[in-house]
């Protein structure tokens, strides 16, 4: 199942339009709460100059990019935690998102409302940390009610584990706080927590400032983007500025006339493909290449997979025969120019089963079936 990155926020700040610019859809995005009832799904093309650079040097009859899924999840109210608004529905889309981009209104207007009737980015923040930190007390005082006799009066080795880690997560969630922010775990009671507890606010999370286009020109001044980018430092996060309204005008136009607004603007990159690649890290992803005259291609993989599972990406025959593979690191090629300069300069490495792909891997597998 392919991995994916959930738009939340309060109603009307921007996470509509920002699904439609960076999946060019055209869900509605409306002026009022809860437009987006059902979520929406919508494929992202992972922008990568890494590529661009090799279909340049292999001229391939066809380039393809690295792409993951985004989801649109409908706007969150006070009280979500208890069914309020599409509280439910809401809260069932989040988990089944790996990752969490939020959106925050950062512009000031009078003709878009505000469910809360004023724009306060923190205020927004805290009230979506609140709604999930709720959900997750819950979810976590009822493993307590499942574990916490088992470990007074058995002793039992999992249940003694667990409560170890349930009861500073419960202090953490009491306190509206997420649990992606407790003290009183290592890594390694996080992470059991991640894969059995299924917690809202343990998910990754990335934060988009929806700034004004005015705003946008000259952030530093731009007190509401300081302010999420001051939350988001405060929960190791990191704040993408973004003026949805923007980006969206520029998903509409074609790539030359693209690069000519962005130029225009004295931006190389749009603040989407800063964020589209935000979200692919995000989600604990990187690339891998295959690259000649037919095809060149970026392949999305999970950090710490091994050779043969890379090749099961391309096809299961791959990864069941796989014998070796012949990858050398992208950056060496772009210093050396060329293949035939990888191979004269011992830069190509021959891998075996136990080799991790490493991001920016160019490989070429040896299989047998």
């Amino acid at each position: 199942m392919p991995l994916k990155a959930g738009i939340v926020g309060l109603p009307n700040v921007g996470k509509s339009t920002l699904f439609n610019a960076i999946t060019n859809s055209r869900v509605e995005a409306a002026n009022y709460p809860f437009a987006t009832i059902k979520p929406n799904t919508g494929v992202v093309i992972v922008p990568d100059e890494r590529l661009d650079y090799l279909c340049e040097k292999f001229e391939p009859l066809k380039k393809v990019n690295a792409t993951f899924e985004f989801y649109d999840i409908a706007g969150l109210v006070k009280g979500a935690s208890k069914g309020e608004g599409l509280g439910n529905q809401f809260l069932a889309a989040i988990r089944e998102s790996d990752a969490i981009v939020e959106v925050v209104r950062c512009f000031e207007s009078s003709e878009i409302i505000h469910v809360e009737e004023s724009v306060d980015p923190r205020r927004d923040a805290e009230i979506i940390d609140l709604e999930l930190a709720m959900a997750d007390l819950d979810t976590v005082e009822k493993r307590i009610g499942r574990v916490e006799q088992k470990a007074r009066l058995s002793k039992d080795k999992t249940a003694l584990y667990e409560m170890a880690i349930l009861t500073p997560l419960k202090e953490t969630l009491s306190q509206g706080l997420p649990a992606r922010l407790c003290k009183g775990l290592n890594e390694e009671q996080l992470e059991y927590a991640r894969k059995n507890f299924f917690l809202l606010t343990l998910k990754p999370i990335l934060y988009v400032a929806n700034v004004s286009d005015e705003d946008y020109a000259d952030l530093a001044s731009c007190k509401h983007y300081q302010t999420v980018c001051a939350l988001a430092a405060e929960q190791g996060a990191q704040c993408i500025p973004v003026s949805c309204q923007i980006e969206y005008e520029l998903s509409l136009l074609d790539p030359a006339e693209r690069k000519e607004f962005l130029a225009t603007l004295g931006a190389s990159e749009s603040g989407l493909d800063k964020l589209v690649r935000a979200a692919y890290k995000l989600l604990n992803l990187s690339t891998f290449f295959t690259a000649g005259k037919d095809e060149c291609r970026a392949w999305t993989f999970p950090n710490g997979a091994t050779a043969p599972e890379c090749a099961g990406i391309i096809h299961t025959d791959f990864q069941k025969g796989f014998i070796k593979c012949e990858c050398y690191d992208f950056e060496e090629f772009r210093l050396l120019g060329s293949e035939a300069a990888v191979k004269e300069a011992g830069k190509l490495r021959i891998e075996g089963k136990d080799y991790r792909m490493k991001d920016g891997d160019v490989v070429f597998f040896r299989f047998n079936v």
